[in-house]
């Protein structure tokens, strides 16, 4: 049997290993068909295997159809039927770039096997009579750059789909598939090329294992694999740490926009309950929606240190305040690396050297954000991104800072105010904020902010033994 026939969809087969169905296209492939009829008739082989066409049959199947139109051929392996699939599905479908990566290291293992290396000019199949009057296909010796072009892709970008695919450590991309990176391709570049020096050693740990292991070299055999093993554990904690980073930036900028696009709608506010007067004692403390806490006075002094929760996530500070605001002296905070796990300080280029000669905080690495510097602390080795972080705002860091550190519900403490960046950061993203400032408008502008947000009010504590922890 050979050539267009309508068969049953019941007899149709495919396994389980194929790819995930895309619902979206499945919709869009129902109303085309409902429309037009199936254009392009499904790919099978004599034994009604599938060979392509996955998404057609689906639709097709849920449309009621009993019997659907095939093109049956017969091909010569089970490797030529594999790469007619995959030249399919390269064509056809609107891959992203590491399920396309996937695709085109699979079709070069296979032609590698068949001992086949595409020229430029061979045509796409090269077909011969079978002896059962069939169509044979032979593996189609397309080179990737021909490929490439009918699909609509130049031969570099898969180049790079290929080394996403293939250097991205297989439980990172698990993680990434159906994020909002997953698609962009840049991102997924650099997560590629996080733990580049440890996967290379992990692979010549791996090919001196099995040198070894052939001249029966036990123990060094299992000297290598422990070596490998440990390579791609750091090799994977390092894209990991590269996913979550692109994670941070990317809600960061989308947090900021819709931050942006959001329709203020006038409040009228109780002036007396969070007015001058009201801010006049040092020592003074808010709750603020039964969640945040907020303290006046100096943060470097135990009144404030002693409200503070004992397993903070991260705390972020200036080590000089954001434009506007008054000087806030002297850096006296070096007890924040006791109080959370990792500790944030932005400082501007001309506090720099103040702000280094004056902490004994254990350093871990620094940022450069546009004009802000960014110094990680913590007393736990923490290793620096290796893929660039592209924010130049407060606003955009410290929501980078918060995704990366914290998970919602995890403590955030903030021994200064600023413009009330990390106060409506926390709210957003559901953090519970420590913060505290000794310049009275600055808490007031900062607390007037979330307020206009909430539109809640601001309560005051006036037990002298509250916990808020």
């Amino acid at each position: 049997m050979s050539g267009i026939s309508k068969l049953s969809i019941e007899k149709i087969k495919y396994g389980n290993n194929r790819r995930p169905i895309n619902d979206e296209k499945v919709e869009q492939l129902k109303k085309s068909i409902e429309l037009n009829g199936l254009l392009n008739p499904i790919t099978v082989d004599n034994d009604f295997n599938l060979i392509a066409g996955l998404h057609r049959l689906t639709a097709c199947k849920l449309l009621g159809f009993k019997q659907i139109e095939c093109n049956i051929v017969t091909y010569d392996s089970d490797e030529n039927a594999r790469l007619a699939e995959i030249d399919e599905n390269l064509i056809r479908n609107e891959l992203e770039p590491l399920e396309r990566g996937k695709l085109v290291l699979e079709r070069e293992k296979i032609l590698v096997k068949l001992g086949i290396r595409a020229k430029a000019g061979d045509n796409q199949y090269t077909l011969k009579a079978s002896e059962n009057g069939g169509e044979i296909i032979s593996p189609p010796p397309k080179t990737t750059q021909e490929l490439a072009k009918q699909a609509g892709y130049s031969e570099r970008s898969w180049q790079h789909d290929k080394q996403i695919a293939r250097d991205i450590a297989p439980k990172i991309q698990k993680i990434i598939q159906k994020t909002p990176i997953a698609d962009k391709k840049t991102t997924l570049l650099n997560i590629a090329r996080a733990g580049r020096k440890e996967r290379i050693l992990a692979e010549k740990a791996l090919k001196a294992y099995e040198i070894a292991k052939s001249k029966g070299n036990k123990e060094e055999a299992e000297r290598e694999a422990k070596i490998a093993a440990k390579l791609r554990a750091q090799q994977e904690e390092l894209q990991l740490q590269a996913f979550h980073s692109a994670i941070a930036q990317l809600e960061a900028k989308s947090g900021i926009k819709k931050e942006q696009q959001r329709v203020k709608q006038p409040k009228i506010l109780n002036s007396l309950i969070f007015n001058q007067e009201s801010l006049s004692k040092i020592g003074d403390k808010w709750t603020l929606g039964n969640r945040h806490l907020v303290y006046y006075g100096d943060t470097a002094q135990k009144d404030f240190i002693q409200l503070l929760p004992s397993n903070a996530a991260l705390a972020i500070s200036y080590a000089a305040p954001p434009a506007n605001n008054s000087f806030y002296g002297a850096w006296n905070h070096d007890y924040l690396v006791d109080e959370a796990k990792v500790v944030a300080v932005l400082r501007q280029e001309n506090n720099i050297y103040q702000f280094c000669s004056n902490t004994r905080m254990t350093f871990q690495y620094e940022l450069l954000l546009g004009k802000i510097y960014v110094g990680i602390f913590s007393r736990e080795a923490i290793a620096k991104p290796q893929m660039p972080v592209n924010l130049d705002n407060v606003e955009g860091i410290i929501q980078y800072l918060i995704n990366m550190f914290t998970v919602q519900n995890n403590y955030v403490i903030a021994p200064f105010m600023g413009n009330g960046e990390i106060l409506m950061t926390c709210e957003k993203m559901r953090r519970v904020c420590f913060i505290g400032d000794e310049n009275l408008d600055v808490i007031r502008n900062g607390v007037s902010r979330w307020r206009k947000w909430t539109d809640k009010q601001p309560e005051k504590i006036v037990r002298s033994d509250y916990l808020y922890f």
